[in-house]
């Protein structure tokens, strides 16, 4: 088997057929059918079912595609750090992101980075559940994990970048539109526009609401922080999001709680990074963490944490699946 092999494999899974694939690694479709044929023979499984809708994995086929992209992975890797000069990054950077974290500071240290190595392609995956998140962490495909807490030991050194403060965020012409700071049992009876279950967003908002003694009235749940934050300024109920999740055009309808809520926010990198990853990390340490209301919004309030830069292991609670990033 070869690197080949793997990659004509996952072009065929992302794209749902030979001719597809082929087109998009710029090959010959006869070559591709012949290597992904070769590569069934000698593995004695079939990795796709031809289906109406095109060529799916099965499920040795999803399996081997797991273990192929870290091969992948770590060979792209190994060819990045390899043509690394003085002055020249090269190849993938693969980062993900906790739904709702660093939604303003993430895109600037990227675009930084861009800016300084522009042959470098960045990569980011976006995750609202925690528990996949810190799934995606066990394998070492990825090279930087933003989180609002560390993970498992061993798999990663994690950099505490500061704390994030949550902001409410309240339908135009809301009472409590007139204050500074809202005190959170003044929400008792508010509708709320909630997240996913199993989301990280939605745990910190359930903890808020049970702390304080507040019954949640729920009419709505979504995926992203910045479509609650329309459907709660649209009037559909209130929200909590982290104060950089909060999209320009509606930070007048921002305002922090009292007491404060608000998660630390951990850059964990994979073990022996690369120059990209350290160019990463450096800009994000540069980033401020701490802002309690987005720029145009009211100001800044400091954060009830301090925020430290100190390294420190990766630490979660034990999974008993496996999947992908950060080791």
């Amino acid at each position: 088997m070869t690197l080949r092999q793997y990659e004509y494999a996952l072009a065929v899974a992302e794209a749902g057929s030979v001719t597809a694939a082929a087109e998009l690694l710029h090959v010959a479709q006869p070559s591709m059918s012949q290597q992904i044929r070769g590569l069934e023979r000698e593995l004695g499984v079939q990795l796709f079912a031809r289906t109406p809708s095109g060529l799916v994995p099965t499920v040795v086929g999803r399996a081997f595609l797991r273990e192929a992209q870290v091969a992948v992975s770590a060979s792209r890797r190994a060819r990045a750090t390899a043509r690394a000069g003085a002055d020249e990054l090269e190849g993938e950077l693969l980062v993900a992101v906790q739904m709702g974290l660093g939604t303003q500071q993430l895109p600037r240290a990227l675009a930084a980075l861009r800016a300084r190595f522009p042959r470098l392609e960045v990569t980011v995956f976006e995750e609202p559940n925690p528990a996949e998140l810190e799934r995606l962490g066990r394998r070492g495909v990825l090279d930087l994990v933003l989180v609002a807490a560390p993970c498992e030991e061993g798999s990663a050194q994690a950099h505490r970048l500061g704390d994030e403060e949550f902001v409410v965020v309240l339908g135009e012409g809301h009472r409590l539109l007139a204050a500074d700071r809202v005190e959170l049992r003044e929400l008792e009876g508010e509708p709320w526009v909630r997240f996913d279950r199993d989301s990280a967003l939605d745990g910190v908002l359930r903890d808020a609401l049970r702390d304080n003694d507040l019954a949640p009235m729920t009419v709505a749940r979504v995926s992203q922080a910045a479509t609650a934050v329309r459907w709660a300024a649209h009037g559909m109920g209130i929200t909590l999001v982290p104060a950089s999740a909060v999209p320009h055009g509606y930070c007048h309808l921002a305002r922090p709680v009292t007491p404060v809520v608000s998660q630390p926010v951990v850059a964990a990198v994979r073990r022996d990074p690369g120059p990209a990853e350290h160019a990463l990390l450096e800009l994000l340490l540069r980033e401020d963490w701490c802002r309690s209301v987005p720029e145009g919004g009211l100001g800044t309030a400091p954060s009830a944490h301090v925020g430290r830069d100190s390294a420190q292991s990766w630490v979660a609670p034990p999974s008993t699946t496996s999947s992908v990033p950060v080791a």
